[in-house]
């Protein structure tokens, strides 16, 4: 839209939609999501999740390393460094119960998402109509 300000299209602290995703499991599905395809590491998760949603979900270091050790700690992901005789890169990718877990969140959280995105095409195109 002409006249916006570039922090028009910022995500919004504390939005109520992104929220209770995240409350839902919205990040570990993400992250596990990523590991499916190949290895990852934790920067690379960051940059990728916010690419695909354009910002509107930003995920920091503060959040994404203790979930990568969660994740880790439940045995749904596995990590390993790239040089294990010094720190480099943590690569992390998915284990069988992580593929299982992954599953388990996409029937779970899919239709919630499902949802959301009906009710803000239906509110989209009620407002452009008008237009």
């Amino acid at each position: 839209m002409a006249g916006r300000s570039p922090a028009a299209d910022a995500p919004v602290a504390g939005d109520p939609l992104i929220g209770d995703l995240r409350r839902a499991g919205l990040l570990p599905l993400l992250v596990l999501h990523y590991l499916s395809a190949e290895r990852c590491y934790g920067n690379q998760l960051m940059e990728r999740i916010a690419a695909l949603t354009g910002g509107t979900v930003a995920v920091n270091p503060n959040t994404m390393y203790p979930l990568l050790r969660q994740l880790e700690a439940k045995g749904l992901a596995e990590g390993s460094w790239e040089h294990p005789e010094r720190r480099s890169k943590r690569y992390y990718r998915i284990t069988d119960a992580g593929r299982a877990e992954y599953e388990r969140l996409c029937e779970e959280i899919g239709p919630r998402l499902d949802r959301i995105a009906g009710s803000i095409e239906a509110i989209r195109s009620e407002v452009l109509s008008r237009r």
